[in-house]
This record gives C-alpha cells, sequence and structure tokens, in this order.
C-alpha cells in the first residue's frame, strides 16, 4: 500500500510539475539576460583561442564520431575525458557558476558540434546533431538560440540550454551551450 501510495504521489507530483513549465516559453527574462549578458560570453579570448585550436586540429567526422561513440559507453570520468573537463576554459566557464549559480551546465564545441571544454561530463561528445548546436551555428552565421523548458532528471529540476556563439571577428567558429536552472535564475 505504501508503495501504490508512494507511486501516485510521485505521479501527481511530476504532472503538475509539468504544468509549472514543462512546453512553455522562456522566461523573457532569460532571453534578456541571455542576449544582454551572455553572448559576450561567445567572445571571451580564452574561449575563442581553444576553439580555433580545436578547429586546427582539422579532425575528421568519423574520428569524432568513434569518439562520440567511446564517450557514450564509458561510464564515470576516465583519462581521455580529463583534457575536455580541465583546462583553461573550464577555468573561465566555472567562475561564470560562481558568478551566476543558476548555471547547471556550461560547455563549449568546435565548429562540428565536438566538445572543446565542459564544467562536466556530458552525455555525449558529439553535439553536432542536435539543435543545440546546429541552430546557434548555422553553417557559420551564428546566432543565440535556446530550446524548450525541459526538466533534467540529473539535476532534477527545470532547465533551459542557452546557445551562444563563439566568434572571432563576427564569425562564428563554434558554440557555447549554457544550461539554466529557471527555478534559481528567477528567485534571484
Amino acid at each position: 500500500m505504501r508503495k501504490l501510495f508512494f507511486f501516485l504521489f510521485v505521479s501527481v507530483f511530476f504532472f503538475v510539475a509539468g504544468f509549472a513549465y514543462g512546453g512553455e516559453e522562456v522566461p523573457q527574462e532569460i532571453i534578456d539576460f541571455a542576449q544582454e549578458v551572455m553572448l559576450a560570453w561567445g567572445q571571451e579570448p580564452v574561449v575563442v583561442e581553444a576553439v580555433k585550436a580545436q578547429n586546427a586540429k582539422n579532425i575528421t567526422l568519423e574520428e569524432i564520431q568513434a569518439l562520440d561513440e567511446r564517450w557514450q559507453n564509458t561510464p564515470g570520468v576516465v583519462d581521455f575525458m580529463q583534457p575536455f573537463l580541465e583546462n583553461e576554459v573550464v577555468e573561465k566557464l566555472f567562475k561564470l557558476q560562481e558568478e551566476y549559480p543558476y548555471l547547471v551546465e556550461i560547455f563549449v564545441t568546435d565548429r562540428q558540434g565536438a566538445l572543446v571544454a565542459a564544467t562536466n561530463k556530458t552525455s555525449d561528445y558529439w553535439q553536432g546533431d542536435e539543435a543545440k548546436f546546429t541552430e546557434c551555428y548555422r553553417e557559420g552565421e551564428g546566432r543565440l538560440y535556446w530550446g524548450e523548458v525541459e526538466f533534467d532528471e540529473s539535476a532534477q529540476t527545470y532547465l533551459v540550454q542557452v546557445s551562444v556563439p563563439v566568434q572571432e571577428e563576427e564569425k562564428t567558429i563554434g558554440v557555447m551551450v549554457i544550461g539554466i536552472d529557471i527555478d534559481a535564475f528567477l528567485a534571484q
């Protein structure tokens, strides 16, 4: 009986919580913050230099996809992942998270959507086939993009991912994706 009660309670909670944000528009305050503050993050010199260095390696899509498969099939964090989780860009991203504690995750990709830096292990290495990359990168044109409000299981909160073009002299060379905890953002 307790299990049934608990199941019903959890089901009702998530059903009601789904109405709180699920399928709703991204709050205007977040869009304003993205336009007024976050866009500049894509032009930070340490970010631009790291993305340029990654792009200069000219890694093939086949190599990226092979690393992506290895990344997804490897539990935890192991040696080959460390360079993406511990570098100068990550230090900058952690400082942003300290300044804006509602930023749940931040990661940066190159022009193909391959990971350059991340504040924590992402579910996959290659983002190049996902809207958070494609809609922001736009074949090098670049534009601010935000996804739908979604419940994030790992963070247990409603998040929106905002994508910012990484730009060098107005040319988009990569993408920065920022996960924002909506409740924490609106509570500030």
